[in-house]
């Protein structure tokens, strides 16, 4: 059986152990030098580069989030050991590990690092497809003859070389299809490598919930529960004209994915749709100051996340969830595409204004889709507002500042509300 050790790379033919360095840290596989398609994915990403940028932090619990009423963007594994969860309400997590450090996140870092990994993984193949900052999917089809070495070797080498250079891990899953390697990712996480092979896909799913599917939510996973699908045997019961009948387009792609199907390519530079921000509240608000400084807040984080990926948006959008979980969205088409929290803050209130009668609000939500290259943003100025244009200068002047001192030096007084 094909057998690799993660540690040194050998390759060599069966064993659990390295005959090169002796290390248990080995992959072993049937398939492991034919399949092509993986997912890597980094561990805790955010929190880190925090640890990384910080040694202090190391053996301490993080979570990266907002205040007492924001919500976790990313725990490291030590605060995830007593409970705490992406998403979860900060209140909650501070109850679960009190003890923990939080960071507001720092995003220009975690780009600058992203952008480190993606470089790495540019050198193996074209073929990349960014689902976040901090995974993608890696087609290595035909890259053996360019490498001397089959993906799975190439990938192994780029966790270690993201460990040694970067100060950061990642896990990587390795399959015949988009599917499967995303899963085998979340097999053996943090620091690890799992294979899924053809030969084994129907045994493996058999028994799997079907929550293991990539994009089933809430609303889709109570609605197979209704039709008595909770794992893929149950999904593997069903025709698949019935499936459709019932569930649309999903039908047919869960009666696919029972079966291990993915005919998904790796599609480099999948372009980004939105950029956005939401925070939920831990008691339902309708205080106006209070939901005045969250917009801004949330502007200016999107508008921070628009110029870390060199993008604009000409439309913004507004998400305000009511005290009986009703959503209400609203949007407004820009004259001139913005990547500034000035413009993007100012469009966000505007839309809030006609709706604020509808308070008290549980979340609130910002952000800007349409996105078009930053090169094309807020070039005419405001036609209305003769003071936007020195807001503007204002704001890339302080953006100067925050890079070079960081992002504490400037804070608007709004923020502070």
């Amino acid at each position: 059986m094909p057998a690799l050790c993660r540690d040194c790379l050998t390759g060599f033919d069966t064993g659990p152990r390295c005959p090169a360095c002796q290390s248990r840290r080995v992959i072993l596989h049937d398939e492991l030098n034919r399949l092509t398609i993986a997912h890597m994915d980094c561990d805790a990403f955010y929190a880190s580069v925090e640890k990384r940028d910080n040694p202090t932090l190391a053996d301490k619990p993080v979570i990266i989030g907002g205040g007492k009423r924001g919500v976790v963007s990313t725990a490291c594994y030590v605060a995830r050991i007593r409970g705490v969860r992406s998403a979860m309400p900060m209140f909650q997590a501070l109850k679960l590990c009190p003890e923990a450090v939080v960071i507001k996140p720092r995003m220009a870092a975690y780009v600058e690092a992203s952008k480190a990994i993606r470089a790495m993984m540019e050198e193996m193949t074209p073929a990349i497809e960014p689902l976040s900052l901090d995974e993608a999917f890696l087609d290595l089809t035909g890259t053996e003859r360019l490498h001397g070495h089959p993906p799975a070797y190439m990938l192994a080498r780029l966790v270690k070389r993201m460990r040694a250079e970067l100060g950061l891990t990642g896990s990587i899953g390795l399959s015949h299809n988009k599917f499967l390697a995303k899963v085998a990712s979340d097999l053996d996480k943090p620091h690890g490598f799992s294979v899924i092979g053809l030969a084994e896909t129907a045994d493996f799913l058999r028994d799997k919930p079907v929550r293991l599917i990539w994009g089933v939510g809430g609303a889709t996973q109570a609605a197979l529960d209704k039709a008595g699908i909770r794992s893929f045997s149950d999904l593997l019961r069903w025709d698949r004209t019935d499936l459709q009948a019932r569930f649309g387009s999903m039908g047919d792609r869960l009666w696919h994915l029972a079966r291990g199907q993915d005919r998904r390519r790796v599609s480099r530079d999948a372009p980004i749709k939105s950029i956005s921000n939401e925070t939920t509240f831990f008691e339902d608000t309708g205080n106006l100051d209070l939901l005045d400084g969250h917009l801004w807040r949330l502007g200016e984080k999107v508008s921070d996340r628009a110029k870390a990926r060199g993008l604009a948006g000409r439309v913004v959008t507004l998400k305000l969830k009511r005290a009986d979980f009703r959503t209400i969205t609203r949007r407004i088409s820009l004259h001139d595409p913005t990547q500034l929290a000035d413009t993007i803050y100012r469009r966000a209130r505007g839309l809030f204004d006609a709706v604020a009668d509808e308070a008290p609000f549980r979340l609130i939500g910002v952000g800007i889709s349409d996105l078009v290259p930053e090169g094309d943003a807020d070039r005419s100025g405001d036609l209305l507002d003769p003071d936007a244009t020195k807001r503007s200068q204002a704001e890339r002047a302080a953006d100067k500042i925050r890079r070079k001192f960081g992002s504490e030096a400037i804070i608007k007084g709004r923020a502070l509300r």
